[in-house]
């Protein structure tokens, strides 16, 4: 995957994106970008279209707010209350 070029994803995997922003449920998310694999815990606040390519906003476990393309989204699975 190039910097610049989008890669569209599952459909199945937009609609649990979508479905986590909807119900305020918190993921683990592991992603990749230009300095490597992060993981983190965030709450994911919308899914959008800009600049060719589909990202997802979301607010971090500091209140910072984050955005990821979604294609450069390795996993995210839902946090789940013990």
């Amino acid at each position: 995957m190039s910097a610049d070029s989008y890669e569209p994803i599952a459909c199945a995997f937009h609609e649990s994106l979508e479905f986590a922003v909807l119900r305020r449920i918190p993921l683990h998310l592991c992603y990749r970008d230009m300095t490597g694999e992060h993981e983190i815990q965030v709450l994911p606040t919308d899914v959008a279209t800009r600049e060719g390519a589909e990202w997802l906003s979301y607010v971090g476990p500091q209140g910072n707010a984050g955005v990821v393309r979604l294609d450069r989204i390795v996993k995210a699975e839902p946090i789940t209350a013990a």
